[in-house]
């Protein structure tokens, strides 16, 4: 029996799918490369339940092959073209059967002929139904290895209207938010479009060339973008939308962000790797509070963190243990939640629990020290963390991005008395180091340096 998506897909047969590079593939280019790429999976010997490492980026060909697999009631494992130093650890935590290269052209290589047999295998293959497994970074360096259900990470997405929407697609292709994207724009039968690389000239000039109406994209991406120009140096008029996620975003950066789109809805999301991408509701496109708005989703506050329980959550680790969910399916996000107190139900993320820094007893966030640095019209961008100290533990240490023109040594005595009439004396940076980038991943999220 088809899937409900690829009836979807088939119905958009007319409209335009995928923008990359100078190209354009429409929906019944996609349509037929998913049926061309189903049987050549088949004749190779792919089986349900097969574990299916899926080596690509956002092309016809990655696209395609992850919807043939899913038809074909596969297990499968994407691998983004950044995280090749990875693969071989990804599929000794899979215990992949097979590994697809999607570029240049499809090569199919049998990894072992052992099945996992594995209880979580086990359900989807007696359900009949196929699975995404995602990936982690575990205390051991070892990648903890998540597995969904397919049908019901795609569940969500079923009663969408058709949109004509055009949609840059930012995280990657193994991301949670990055399948979330697709997923949206497939069945809505939008545009998605794929920039050459995540360089905010690159970005920008992909908004302006296919009149982008959706940008989704993290808060050290969107300041770096900021930072570039590129957002007064291209006509981006067509962007209603930007959505923000995977890390706090301070209020001062996201009311930066607001005067360059002064047109642009503002959305915050939310969503983690275990429990999928839940709907929210921004207070406002300058409020960083948010509530939840998604029957599929339960949520608590315990001790300040946030737990969920989604109807599209994982069956589990197939290498790890569920300590981080309770014995009746709650999970443990780590994000420390701040209520708004109001009879509305939002809340504020304020940063993650391993993040907060401990000065003496007393805890300070980084994201507000963040915000209240990017108040100074002097700062381009900053990373707020923790470092070791022998009299109080910890105390709070900052990376300074300065904007071209001032000077370190008499700037520094500015923020120092900038942050002292604003943030209570142990929030205040005991150590400053001027870089000219701040340290983040390659994935455009802030990495907290704890000494």
């Amino acid at each position: 029996m088809t899937h409900w998506l690829i009836e979807k897909i088939q119905g958009f047969q007319d409209r335009a799918f995928l923008a990359q590079n100078d190209t354009i593939f429409s929906y019944l280019e996609l349509s037929h490369a998913i049926e061309n790429q189903k049987k050549q999976f088949k004749d190779s010997g792919i089986q349900p339940a097969d574990i299916v490492i899926l080596n690509g980026d956002y092309t016809l060909t990655a696209i395609a092959s992850l919807l043939a697999l899913f038809e074909l009631k596969a297990i499968v494992a994407p691998v983004a073209v950044d995280a090749e130093n990875e693969r071989q650890l990804r599929i000794e935590a899979s215990k992949a059967q097979w590994e697809i290269h999607c570029e240049p052209d499809i090569r199919i290589e049998k990894l072992t002929s052992e099945k996992n047999s594995h209880n979580y295998i086990e359900t989807l293959k007696d359900n009949n139904e196929g699975g995404l497994i995602l990936f982690s970074s575990g205390s051991t360096g070892k990648p903890k290895a998540m597995i969904h259900s397919a049908n019901r990470l795609l569940e969500p997405f079923k009663n969408k209207r058709p949109k004509k929407l055009s949609i840059l697609i930012f995280l990657l292709f193994d991301h949670i938010g990055g399948i979330n994207t697709l997923f949206n724009g497939l069945s809505s039968g939008s545009l998605i479009v794929v920039p050459q690389s995540r360089d905010p000239e690159v970005v920008a000039q992909s908004i302006q060339t296919h009149s982008v109406k959706l940008l989704p994209a993290s808060p050290t991406f969107l300041n770096l973008f900021l930072m570039s120009g590129a957002s007064e140096n291209y006509d981006l008029s067509s962007v209603r939308y930007i959505t923000y996620g995977t890390e706090p975003m301070p209020e001062s950066l996201l009311n930066r962000i607001k005067n360059a789109f002064p047109n642009t809805a503002l959305i915050q999301t939310f969503g983690t790797s275990e429990t999928g991408i839940s709907q929210t509701i921004s207070r406002s496109s300058t409020s960083t509070l948010i509530k939840f708005d998604d029957p599929n989703t339960e949520f608590k506050i315990v001790d300040s963190e946030l737990w969920l329980r989604s109807k599209s959550q994982i069956l589990g680790y197939l290498n790890h243990d569920m300590s981080r969910f309770t014995k009746d399916g709650w999970f443990m996000t780590g994000d420390l939640i701040e209520p708004a107190h109001d009879a509305e139900g939002f809340f504020r993320i304020i940063g993650r629990k391993q993040e907060i820094i401990n000065v003496g007893g007393e805890k300070v966030t980084p994201s507000e020290v963040e915000s209240t640095l990017l108040l100074m019209p002097e700062i381009a961008d900053c990373l707020v963390y923790g470092e070791n100290n022998a009299i109080t533990g910890q105390n709070v240490a900052a990376e300074i991005v300065l904007k071209e023109g001032h000077d370190p040594k008499t700037t520094k005595r500015r923020i120092k008395n900038h942050c002292r009439s604003k943030l209570s004396p142990y929030k205040v940076p005991a150590r400053i180091h001027f870089k000219d980038i701040t340290n983040f991943s390659n994935r455009y999220k802030k990495m907290r340096i704890k000494s």
